[in-house]
């Protein structure tokens, strides 16, 4: 007798894990291990991917090793892969945990082919080395307890088995060599030293018996041991060219070794061997937990030449050099991150003396640019974007650095002396200077033809600043430049400027004077930055966005002037006075919005406005019709407070209204730093001494990542510049083969959407939002038919790790920038809580870009809130008490989503659940009412529609709670919850770590019935269904839950349950610490377990799901699932057949 049962079959989609192992073939491709998947890149021209594969199902890549075509290809430990040619399949044996398996890379690197089943081993695999014996490769296995093993590759028969007489556990290992006799292994143990021992030497092994898997052992001698780390040994390498070994290990350090020859006639190399250097400069273990790869100088007794620094602070996972071509002087440095990013680097070398020198400059060089001219150097531009150098002293000098020599340019009178502003600007192909004085006075002129220039009279008091400012008609056109001059009593001058040029004076200036601004009054009344922004609504407008000393973003209307036009040529010496008109003031102010050090900068892109200011934020700003409005703020690094301006890195003025990706250059203690805001670390350093300085950047030629450039800056009253202006050298260049999310684990996830691109419906991408413990908040689109993930966004607002997300849909609005939006995007309300209990809310809209043709995502913050921050802004707070500090929030439901505000649900490490709304018009967070009726840690909260609140606590009870008191309160001050809930049930026997909620209406009453799933530390699930019904009495209603039945599975993990989510109102899917991901069914018997997959996710602790679009009632849904890592499942329901069998006596009777 046969039935058929449904179950649950689930697929990975997408993976986003830790890159653990890197392999080079020759310089053309670059191989990567990320969990079980092996993947090919191609290196020439820009790189791309070719091929993916999941080669070692369950387990994880540790090793790539290329098998050599002969037997005098490879002179290293690891076999020489350069030797293949492009035409010819190259073979590999990938190893990772007790997996091994061969894998074949097509010609021409056009695929991947597997090569032979997948071997499992009785020990943890080490390293894998190719064995060129006659008449077939074998491959040599180190093994984690000190042991080596002789695999036949095709087959994984073992054809010996040999394990060393000090039995202790390894955690490297290195087995060099050319055959199994002549084979050295070099282990790492945990008693941290390095044992040399010779596996297949003659009379130590026996051979296995034929057919069978079981092998005689001989136990072999250490023959040489190397003492000096005070901690594990992690990783090894062998130079066999120099007979150098190299140790790295968790006391921080990395060991040269002269061991001599290994292998062969030379055996275990010398005698004694020595230790040649042992290199400091990681901040953390060598295991790459720093996220740091070095470079040390051989010459310089070890120092630290150059720091490569590209994941996030999850650290390195893995690294791998390029071995050096014949004829080529480059080689690829490659690294993978915790974050499950690869990072590749091109390092250029050069033949100096018989040795290799890397060609880089060091990281604290300076050079002196030697300046000859008369006075000071007060102020330090660039002219050209090249290496053409700009400085005006204190005694009023102009000079050109140009060619490697200064020459003076132009020498003002006694009112330039002692006090000098400037700025330069390229204006028609001509480079055009300003220099203002301390007596109001202003002199313009061309950098070429100085006599062509005319002098204004701004004010009768000190310059303090001047602005070259574009005035552009359209958002793509070339505008006209305006000079303003800000001088005494917050007057801004402004005049147009134009270059002319006849036969008989040359050049000469064409100035137009314009209306001046008007500064609010404050203490600082002087204009620091100004840009222009053209508006499209209806007739085309010019708006001008200022920053001031005082902190403050100015808004104002560019209106029509009726001005004479006038030339001034070389012979004039006074300007023509023309009607001036009154001051236009300011029609929008956001008073000290960059705190009071002041604005140091504002630009335009795209429509959308930067500011930044010594704050170390950069404001996004949005301009609405005569206001101006933030978007959203950045921060830069802890403690890089003094920010100057941004630098672009996208150069299309084209484009969509979402933000421009951008760094940040401003000063970090003594370091000028340009900061990456996306991928949070430092792309550029050089040590100037700090702020207060003048300075210049200049990218290198053909640059446009911005992360390889010159500083000029001006220390002690010389030009220094941080590297060579004329150097030939071939800088490190970086590039990123795939982006990493968090450093660290991820705590939450959250979908929010589906995106199409236009016109063509079949690209689909899935926009999730993630939180992790690296503080940050990552809104990431994911194509789940070809398993790409994208970074969208990165918000780092949160001052400690982000513990859980809550989202609400909104209708997709327009920009309020330039009005403009696409069809396909949507808007969410995304929510984010953590440590500190600080929650935040932002404004996210989806759209698609038409530059990138991918998604993009625009950022916009509604308001924070911090239950300590009343108390930091009271006086004399060191006498009052303050909240707990390491006040949590655990866990958030959306209660009610309204029009003008939306209420939160927060469950809280100090024992209380807290109820707080939320208003998007008036950007405000307000706590409406608080609990703390369990007096324990709250875990996790859901809500109801009827307005009901679950909350759970460690002690593995589930509590329901009637909030409708509370939502019908009109007034803040009345807000009047219950004291005790109406229903509490005891789950579990410790905490409750998740709990969803599913809802339906029972067909024979009108009462709801509630489906309640938990899981909780015990590993255990349950299934409550509750009966919620009202019962009316004379003036009140109250709620009266009852539970109607209660099914639980007391191992459906063997590790805490940590995270669970509804698949639907009778299925679930599960996720623990076990790696496994489970779906389960309630039936009217009770919960069956419908399918289950092994997730290479480790420590998940969130889990999401939601109905595939298009799929049937029974079709497939999406399951992701976070921890150390992000991996996207698909779900698919088949019927499988059940044999039943019968009693045959009962079936008689």
């Amino acid at each position: 007798m046969t039935s058929a049962e449904s179950c649950t079959v689930l697929e990975s989609c997408a993976l986003v894990a830790p890159v653990t192992a890197l392999e080079f073939l020759r310089d053309d491709y670059l191989l990567t291990g990320e969990g079980p998947i092996l993947t090919l890149f191609s290196l020439e021209g820009s790189p791309r991917l070719r091929a993916s594969q999941n080669v070692l199902q369950n387990f994880r890549i540790h090793g790539i090793r290329p098998k050599p075509q002969t037997r005098h290809d490879a002179h290293d430990a690891k076999p020489n892969p350069d030797q293949p040619t492009s035409d010819e399949i190259t073979e590999l044996a990938i190893f990772g945990g007790k997996g091994l398996r061969l894998i074949n890379v097509s010609p021409c690197g056009r695929g991947l082919e597997v090569a032979g089943p997948l071997m499992e081993l009785q020990d943890w695999v080490l390293d894998v080395s190719w064995l060129m014996d006659e008449p077939c490769p074998l491959l040599g296995v180190s093994i984690a307890h000190n042991a080596a093993i002789l695999l036949e590759p095709q087959s994984g028969k073992v054809l010996s088995l040999c394990s060393c007489a000090e039995a202790c556990l390894l955690y490297s290992a290195l087995l060099i060599g050319q055959s199994w006799e002549e084979s050295v292994l070099v282990g790492g143990t945990v008693f941290n030293q390095l044992v040399l021992w010779r596996p297949g030497r003659t009379g130590t092994g026996r051979q296995c018996q034929a057919g069978t898997q079981a092998c005689a052992l001989t136990d072999a001698q250490v023959e040489r041991r190397l003492l000096g780390h005070s901690g594990v040994i992690f990783s090894l390498f062998y130079l066999q060219s120099s007979g150098w070994l190299a140790s790295a290990s968790d006391d921080r350090s990395v060991r040269l070794w002269h061991v001599g020859e290994l292998s062969g006639s030379g055996g275990c190399g010398v005698e004694v061997p020595t230790c040649l250097r042992v290199l400091y400069g990681h901040q953390a273990r060598v295991a790459g937990e720093d996220g740091a790869c070095l470079l040390w100088e051989w010459e310089g007794e070890g120092r630290v030449g150059r720091t490569l620094k590209s994941h996030r602070s999850g650290g390195i996972r893995s690294l791998a050099v390029s071995n050096a071509s014949v004829g080529k002087r480059s080689r690829w440095v490659a690294t993978g991150g915790a974050d499950g990013g690869v990072r590749l680097w091109k390092v250029v070398e050069q033949s100096t003396n018989s040795e290799l020198k890397v060609e880089v400059e060091k990281e604290d060089s300076q050079m002196y640019l030697g300046f000859e001219g008369i006075g000071c150097p007060k102020v330090v531009r660039s002219v050209g974007g090249g290496h053409t150098v700009v400085t005006c002293t204190d005694q009023g000098q102009v000079s050109m650095r140009q060619d490697g020599s200064w020459k003076e340019i132009w020498h003002g009178g006694p009112d330039f002396q002692s006090y000098c502003v400037m700025e330069v600007v390229c204006i028609q192909g001509v480079w055009v200077c300003a220099v203002g004085n301390l007596n109001g006075g202003v002199q313009v002129f061309p950098l070429r033809q100085p006599g062509g220039g005319t002098f204004l009279q701004a004010s009768e008091g000190k310059i303090h600043s001047l602005q070259w400012v574009e005035r552009r008609i359209g958002a793509c056109s070339r505008g006209s430049w305006c000079l303003l001059a800000s001088g005494s009593e917050g007057l801004v001058q402004r005049w147009t400027v134009e270059v002319a040029e006849n036969e008989e004076t040359g050049l000469f200036l064409v100035l137009r004077k314009m209306t001046p601004f008007l500064l609010p009054p404050c203490a600082k009344q002087w204009l620091t930055a100004a840009v222009t922004v053209t508006i499209h609504s209806g007739k085309k407008k010019v708006l001008w966005v200022c920053g001031d000393r005082r902190g403050s973003l100015l808004l104002y209307k560019d209106e029509k002037e009726k001005s004479q036009r006038e030339s001034v040529q070389e012979e004039d010496t006074q300007e023509s006075v023309v009607g001036i008109n009154a001051p236009i003031p300011a029609v929008a102010t956001l008073f000290g919005v960059h705190g009071k050090q002041g604005v140091t900068s504002v630009c335009e892109r795209r429509g959308v406005c930067y500011s930044t200011g010594r704050d170390g934020c950069v404001r996004v700003l949005a301009l609405n019709k005569d206001s101006l409005n933030v978007r959203r703020v950045h921060h830069a690094c802890k403690g890089m407070d003094w920010l100057e301006k941004v630098l672009f890195l996208d150069y299309s003025e084209k484009g969509t209204f979402f933000e421009a990706r951008f760094l940040m250059a401003g000063f970090h203690s003594v370091e000028f730093v340009l900061w990456d805001p996306i991928r949070q670390e430092k792309v550029f350093t050089a040590a100037c001494g700090g702020g207060h300085r003048s300075w210049a950047y200049i990218p290198s030629s053909g640059d446009q990542t911005l992360e390889q450039g010159t500083l000029i800056f001006i220390k002690q009253g010389t030009i220094m510049a941080s590297r060579s202006l004329a150097s030939s050298t071939t800088e490190i260049r970086g590039h990123t083969l795939r982006e990493g999310l968090h450093g660290r684990g991820l705590a939450c996830v959250c979908r929010l959407g589906e995106l199409s691109k236009p016109g063509d419906s079949s690209e689909k991408w899935e926009v999730l939002v993630t939180g992790g413990e690296d503080t940050t908040v990552n809104v990431l689109a994911v194509r789940p038919d070809q398993g790409t993930v994208k970074v969208l966004a990165v918000i780092a607002d949160h001052i400690s790790n982000v513990r859980t997300l809550a989202a609400v849909p909104r209708g997709a609005k327009g920009d309020e920038t330039n009005g403009r939006c696409r069809d396909m995007s949507f808007s969410t309300l995304v929510f984010s809580a953590g440590g500190r209990a600080q929650l935040q809310c932002y404004r996210l809209l989806i759209g698609w870009d038409e530059q990138t043709n991918l998604p993009t995502c625009q950022v916009t913050q509604i308001a924070g809130h911090r239950l300590d921050e009343k108390w930091e802004r009271r006086r004399n707070r060191h006498k009052t008490v303050k909240m707990d500090p390491e006040t949590r929030y655990m866990s958030m439901a959306v209660v009610q989503d309204g029009v003008e505000e939306v209420l939160l649900a927060l469950a809280c490490s100090d024992g209380a659940v807290r109820i707080f709304s939320v208003g998007e018009d008036s950007r405000k967070v307000e706590l409406l009412w608080e609990s703390f009726y369990h007096q324990r840690c709250v875990l996790s909260v859901a809500s109801y529609s009827l307005e009901d609140i679950y909350g759970k606590t460690v002690n593995g009870a589930v509590a329901l709670w009637d909030l409708t008191a509370v939502l019908d309160s009109k007034s803040g001050d009345s807000w009047l919850g219950p004291s005790v809930p109406c229903l509490s049930v005891p789950v579990h026997q410790s905490g409750v770590n998740a709990l969803v909620i599913s809802k339906q209406r029972h067909q024979q009453t009108p009462d709801d019935i509630i489906t309640m799933a938990t899981g909780g530390d015990d590993g255990q699930l349950s299934v409550m269904k509750i009966k919620v019904e009202m019962n009316q009495s004379d003036q009140t209603e109250s709620l009266c839950p009852q539970l109607l039945s209660h099914w639980s599975v007391p191992l459906a993990h063997s590790a805490p349950l940590t995270a669970l989510t509804t698949l639907s109102s009778a299925r679930w899917a599960s996720a623990s610490p076990d790696q496994r991901v489970c779906v389960w069914r309630l039936c009217d018997d009770g919960l069956h377990h419908q399918g289950a997959m092994f997730t290479h996710t480790a420590d998940a602790a969130g889990v999401w799901a939601w109905q595939r679009e298009g799929a049937n009632i029974q079709g497939g849904a999406y399951v992701v699932v976070c921890g150390q890592g992000l991996q996207l499942l698909k779900t698919k329901e088949i019927e499988r057949r059940k044999v039943v069998f019968g009693d045959r006596n009962k079936q008689k009777m």
